[in-house]
């Protein structure tokens, strides 16, 4: 990915009066590769609908779907982030006001935050005529990221980009598309308890011994050969083989156990937690194993008495774009 940033030479006027563009959710880590390691979704994912104003700066008109609890001021909400920075990238002229549909639970390990900064950048640089590139607008989404979950792109990178990325820092130049396996389909549930990155990045030990960081290192390694080679059954495998971040966080999900083997029994053939929790990700051969998992997962939790969301989708090989 070549990284080439435009230096207006002079002030960008708007090409359109609105624009709405999506950004899906994302899965992190793949069990094995925590913080390095990032899968796009087809759905669900965020709206941002962008409107341009004479004004400079970002004004949030609303925001649906997140019960209340996300912050309406600018410089603490991701999208307003992401899209202040594009204008000032653009050096555009006057301002835009959002409106910020969510279409994922927040503090899910769906890369919630990520998804509304992808979409508002997406969507501010289209209003202006689409000047920027992904490569362009990464450093916005992270910095969006980091004002409320810290310096990281395994949510923002895949959700820009699409498909399955190796993150090895936060230039774009140390981002890299995988290879997405044929056939791989999904079923995710989300049980009804909050995991905020901040509990789920504590419960993680200080310091790990030399066996358990070459055992990962090998995970890592054998899961891009498992892309590069399209095995989904070595994949799945190595998924769930996670020797350090999984027993760790696995603690703050309830019937964390008995959903992953019902999804298993279903024809799942693994289960990862994605990001920080507490959704839980099955990878699946084909539409209807991946139907039962999301009914054996949903199952569970109804048993266990606590509320869930479950669905099935695929990997998005489209990640950020506009939509009509």
């Amino acid at each position: 990915m070549t990284h080439h940033t435009p230096t207006p030479a002079h002030t960008v006027q708007p090409v359109q009066e609105h624009v709405a563009a999506f950004a899906p959710a994302t899965v992190a880590n793949l069990g094995v590769g925590f913080d390095i390691f990032g899968m796009a979704l087809e759905a669900p994912g965020d709206i941002v609908r962008a409107a341009f104003r004479e004004r400079p700066g970002v004004v949030l008109e609303d925001i649906t779907g997140d019960g209340g609890r996300l912050p309406r001021t600018p410089g603490r909400n991701t999208a307003c982030v992401a899209a202040q920075i594009v204008l000032e990238r653009l050096g555009a002229a006057g301002g835009v006001s959002l409106r910020l549909e969510k279409g994922l639970p927040l503090a899910s390990g769906l890369g919630s935050s990520a998804a509304s900064a992808a979409a508002a950048a997406v969507a501010v640089n289209a209003l202006f005529g689409a000047p920027l590139g992904p490569d362009d607008l990464l450093p916005a989404c992270i910095e969006a990221e980091a004002s409320v979950s810290g310096r990281h792109a395994d949510n923002v990178a895949p959700a820009l980009w699409g498909g399955i990325v190796l993150v090895i820092g936060t230039d774009p130049c140390t981002i890299h598309p995988l290879p997405v396996p044929t056939g791989l389909h999904l079923a995710l549930v989300t049980p009804d308890v909050a995991v905020p990155t901040s509990h789920a990045r504590a419960v993680l030990p200080a310091r790990v011994s030399m066996h358990d960081m070459v055992r990962q290192t090998a995970l890592v390694a054998a899961l891009v050969h498992a892309l590069h080679s399209d095995d989904l059954n070595l994949l799945a495998e190595l998924v769930e083989q996670d020797p350090i971040v999984t027993p760790a966080r696995a603690t703050l999900i309830p019937g964390f156990e008995q959903a992953r083997d019902a999804a298993r029994t279903a024809g799942a053939l693994g289960v990862l937690i994605s990001g920080s929790g507490p959704t839980l990700c099955a990878l699946c051969a084909d539409a209807e194993t991946a139907a039962a998992a999301a009914r054996a997962f949903q199952a569970t939790y109804d048993t266990l008495g606590l509320s869930s969301v479950s669905f099935t989708t695929r990997p998005g090989l489209s990640g950020a774009r506009v939509i009509a």
